[in-house]
Order: C-alpha cells, then sequence, then structure tokens
C-alpha cells in the first residue's frame, strides 16, 4: 500500500492505494496446474501425430480435448483444473466423515485441550502466571497465541487531521510488528455483538431518578425493552509468536511453553505501548475465561447476552466449545447459527482514504465479523520474494514480445506495485501480507442469505471485491471469527 504526493499539507488526509492480487503464473499467466494440464494435453496430441497421425489424432482427442477444457474454461474466477484440488479434498472429507461434529458428552477431553472440532482439537491453553493472559499453543504450527481487547473512538466521526495522525500512528504500530522477526501473524478482530442491555440497565441504575414518576417509570421500560435490541462492537488484536523463529530466545528464557510465554510478553509489552502511542487503548489481556466466552458466543450466538448477564458463566476452555458442527459446499450450521464466510479477493484498485471500510464496519442489523490478519515478512525474506516477482515479470514480458503477445494494463500495473514495493522496503518500511475475511452469522439460513447479500453490497460500496469462500466454510469460520490468529 503506498501514498500519493498529491497532498503535501500537514494534516490533510491522504489516499491510499493497495496493491493488486497478483495473477502472475508459472509462464505466460498460466498456473502450475495449468501447465501441467496443458503439457499433458500437448504430448498425447504431438506423441499421436508422431505416431502416424490420422486415426490416432481422433483417439488422442478425448485427452488433449479435455486438457483445454480444464485450462481455458472457467468458473468462479477459476479455471477447471484449479478446481480438482478443492473438490477432491472435499469429497476426502465428505467419505470420511470430516463435515459432521458432535461433542462426546461422556467422554472426557484431556486436560488443558480445547473443545474445538476438527484440526483446533489439538491446541493447547495455558495460563500466563504473571499477566493472567490466556495462552493458546499450537504444537502442530509451533505457535502461542494471545489476544487483547482494545477500545477506541469512531474513526469516522474524527476530523481529517485526526484520522490523519491515528493512521500514521497505527503504521507505526504495523512497523513495530515487522521488525520484531519472531511474530507470526497479527489478526485485528472486528465483531458485532447482540447487546444484553446490561450495560444500559447499570447506567440507570446509578445514575436514574427513581421517583415513580411517569417519565421515570415510561423511560425505565424503555431501557429494559430497547436495551436488549441493540447491538454493540468489539475489537481485539491476537499476537501470535513464532516458536520457531524465535528458538533461540525461548530457550535463554528457559525453553517449554514457559520460556515461550516469557518471550511472548517482552513482545506483548512492545505491542500495548505502540498501541497506547497510537491512542488506541487496551484493557488488558484476555484471560482463558474471556476467551472461552469468545468462542462459545461464536458457535452460539444466541447464549451471548445470557453469559454478558452473567459474568462466571462458560468462562472455561475445555466446555467453550460447540456441541455440533455441520459444514456444507458454502455454509456452516453450528449450535444456534448459521455462518457463511467471505473473502475480500479484491481491496480498492483506486486511490482511497482511510476509512474506506465503514460500510461494511457499519453495517446495522447484521451479526457479523470482520478479520484481517497481517503476515509480517522478514527483511531478507521480503528482499527475496520481491527479487523473484522482479525477474519473473521481466521474463514473462520478454516471453510475450518473443512470440508477439501484447502486454495488458493489469500486467503493467502488477510490475508497478513490484516496484513501489521495493523502494518502501528500501526506505526501511516493513512488508505485510493482508487476508480480510468477512464472516457472517444468522439464526437462519433465509436471514442469512439475505445478510450476505447487503455484506457483498456494502463491499462494493467500500470498492472492494468480495468472494464466498467454498470447500473450507469451517477453516474459513475459525480464521474471521476466533481470536486464534489461524491462518487459511
Amino acid at each position: 500500500m503506498s501514498r500519493t504526493d498529491t497532498a503535501k499539507t500537514a494534516g490533510e488526509l491522504v489516499p491510499v492505494k493497495f496493491s493488486r492480487l497478483t495473477r502472475r503464473g508459472l509462464i505466460l499467466g498460466l498456473s502450475l496446474s495449468q501447465v501441467i494440464a496443458l503439457g499433458i494435453g500437448g504430448i498425447s496430441l504431438v506423441g499421436a501425430l508422431y505416431a502416424g497421425g490420422g486415426i490416432l489424432v481422433l483417439y488422442s482427442a478425448p485427452i488433449w480435448l479435455l486438457a483445454i477444457t480444464l485450462v481455458w474454461v472457467r468458473i468462479g474466477g477459476r479455471a477447471l483444473v484449479e478446481w480438482l484440488p478443492v473438490c477432491t479434498w472435499w469429497l476426502w472429507r465428505t467419505t470420511g466423515g470430516q463435515l459432521l461434529y458432535r461433542r462426546r458428552i461422556v467422554t472426557p477431553r484431556p486436560a488443558g485441550t480445547l473443545a474445538l472440532p476438527g484440526d483446533m482439537a489439538r491446541l493447547r491453553e495455558y495460563a500466563d502466571p504473571e499477566t493472567g493472559a490466556g495462552m493458546i499453543h499450537d504444537p502442530t504450527g509451533n505457535t502461542l497465541t494471545v489476544a487483547v481487547r482494545v477500545t477506541h473512538p469512531a474513526f469516522v466521526l474524527l476530523d481529517p487531521s485526526e484520522q490523519n495522525r491515528r493512521v500514521t500512528a497505527w503504521g507505526r504500530v504495523l512497523a513495530t510488528i515487522c521488525r520484531s522477526g519472531r511474530i507470526s501473524a497479527l489478526q485485528v478482530l472486528e465483531r458485532t455483538l447482540p447487546d444484553s442491555g446490561q450495560g444500559l440497565a447499570e447506567w440507570w441504575a446509578e445514575h436514574g431518578t427513581h421517583d415513580g414518576s411517569w417519565a421515570s417509570t415510561t423511560y425505565a421500560e424503555l431501557i429494559d425493552r430497547a436495551g436488549p435490541a441493540g447491538e454493540r462492537h468489539a475489537t481485539t488484536l491476537s499476537l501470535s509468536l513464532d516458536m520457531r523463529a524465535a528458538a533461540r530466545q525461548i530457550r535463554t528464557a528457559g525453553g517449554g511453553i514457559k520460556g515461550a510465554a516469557n518471550v511472548l510478553r517482552q513482545e506483548m509489552a512492545t505491542l500495548v505501548a505502540a498501541l497506547r502511542a497510537a491512542d488506541l487503548t487496551p484493557s488488558g489481556w484476555l484471560s482463558t475465561g474471556e476467551i472461552a466466552v469468545m468462542l462459545r458466543t461464536a458457535y452460539d450466538p444466541a447464549i451471548g447476552p445470557t453469559l454478558e448477564r452473567h459474568g462466571q458463566l462458560g468462562q472455561d476452555l475445555a466446555t467453550a466449545g460447540p456441541v455440533a458442527v455441520t459444514e456444507t459446499w458454502d455454509r456452516l450450521r453450528t449450535d444456534s447459527g448459521h455462518h457463511a464466510v467471505l473473502w475480500i479477493s479484491e481491496w480498492p484498485r483506486s486511490m482511497v482514504y482511510p476509512g474506506f471500510l465503514a460500510p461494511v464496519a457499519l453495517s446495522t442489523g447484521i451479526q457479523r465479523s470482520i478479520s484481517l490478519i497481517c503476515t509480517p515478512l522478514r527483511t531478507d525474506q521480503a528482499v527475496r520474494d520481491i527479487r523473484k516477482k522482479k525477474v519473473e515479470h521481466i521474463s514473462d514480458q520478454a516471453q510475450r514480445r518473443r512470440i508477439g503477445q501484447i502486454q495488458d494494463a493489469s500486467q503493467t500495473a502488477e510490475y508497478e506495485d513490484v516496484l513501489r514495493q521495493e523502494a518502501d522496503l528500501t526506505a526501511g518500511h516493513g512488508v505485510l501480507r493482508y487476508t480480510g475475511l468477512i464472516g457472517v452469522t444468522a439464526p437462519t439460513v433465509e436471514e442469512l442469505d439475505t445478510a450476505v447479500a447487503a455484506i457483498e453490497q456494502a463491499a462494493i460500496q467500500a470498492s472492494c471485491e468480495t468472494r464466498l469462500l467454498v470447500g473450507q466454510q469451517a477453516a474459513a469460520f475459525t480464521a474471521a471469527a476466533l481470536p486464534l490468529a489461524r491462518r487459511i
């Protein structure tokens, strides 16, 4: 993402431009799977011609015609050959019974594990004795994750100079994450939750006038009725430590989970300082009980207001998971909700101002979660990646000139994005890869379809392109709705 030079005045809000989603392939824009399929078809055709042609070419026609169809016919923005691994994996999971999850009520779970479906069953909990934070250990991914709740003023209501200052400060927060070299991912999760009205009722009980008058009675009835019908926004940041990259520091700190917790605690202190410098208010690291409540309400949204009114209920990770999960091709059904996850496949291609996601973030009447997963790249890795992209672009340009193919504007824009990233990296900025996911939840399938259509329209207003993820809704939901910094 790069800033323009059109606004030089201090305090003036500066528009930004996102890099395009790269569509380069192995050669001439073709992916590896397309090249393989095209190669198989070409070999069959050439072999038939050399073997005698004529009837042999006709006999081999199903092979090379199928190869051409798989390479050039596209469905949903993908070539047919690229759908093969997705469909194959889906059929494998279907025949293996992996699309259904039912909790075993009688069988106890191992101590310290999370009652979650799928590959998340391997996650382990650890309560940090110094900070009280609940840490989630992934022994397979070798990560240790912690989450903090963040409060902030409404960005769209600030004046342009204040917005510009906060955007710059948030950039410094991301730069801090990049320089560490030990962070696996940073997840920004913004959710809308049904409001139980507890906060409003507590305010009225403390500050209201209880004199039995008509106004007092009417106001109390209004709070009692309207409070639970509202919604509130909650924002959390999840920080994931890469235990492989921090192996030396972990050994120095004592090794094991305790050593990893000591190293992560240093990153936590650095992040909190950076957030406060950016005028963001961290309200304490989430404990294991608070994480349990978030997991429970994600899978069982109907229980959320009840858990909020009774603060001690549901704060056990061993029972926080769903009772039942059923995954379909493009939907997910859990205890009391139907879910669908959209992927932000294309960020705005034109210049936009910060806050461009307001149509999505401020959509009312829809229970949804916006998850932005930031994956920092080490400087040496980013340099190699940019150098590789430049070589591929230059090679593709030479190949196109050789065969007389015209280079279109999108390919030129991608190459300019690579040059811009190289300039930013040379200037000392960090490089992050962003993944945007939007999880939509509704009590019925009909309401879910309506909500998904509304979010897609809001994304269009925000100049973003979204796609409904298919064949992987369960994994996508864990990345979009849970504060565990999961990848997909």
